[in-house]
């Protein structure tokens, strides 16, 4: 299965709203099959504009990073899913590359 980075901005909120919105979400994605690596919090702060999103308008958020292995063809239905969430401001996934090694380099080895 490839990895798979989901950024993810909640609209803000108190810790236990923020906590049952993360919990969705991370549900959401092992009820479709993915295998959740790692959840990083990066903290609240101000949105680089005002959103608007579920005719509310967002100009501070939570931004969270969920590391996860999943099957390609869930990756549509599940930003259909978490863009009808009310809590979720922006979701996006990114697809996460394998670390390249400098072994495989056809440069100048420093």
């Amino acid at each position: 299965m490839p990895r798979y980075e989901l950024a993810l901005i909640l609209k803000a909120m108190q810790r236990p709203e923020t906590s049952a919105a993360l919990r969705r979400t991370v549900e959401s994605l092992m009820q479709r099959g993915a295998v959740v690596r790692d959840l990083e919090n990066l903290g609240e702060r101000l949105l680089p504009y005002t959103i608007t999103k579920h005719n509310q308008r967002h100009s501070r958020g939570a931004y969270f990073l969920i590391d996860f292995y999943s099957p390609t063809n869930i990756l549509s239905g599940l930003l259909d899913h978490l863009h009808r969430d009310v809590d979720v401001v922006r979701p996006t996934v990114l697809k996460k590359d394998d670390p390249v090694s400098s072994s495989n380099c056809c440069g100048p080895q420093q």
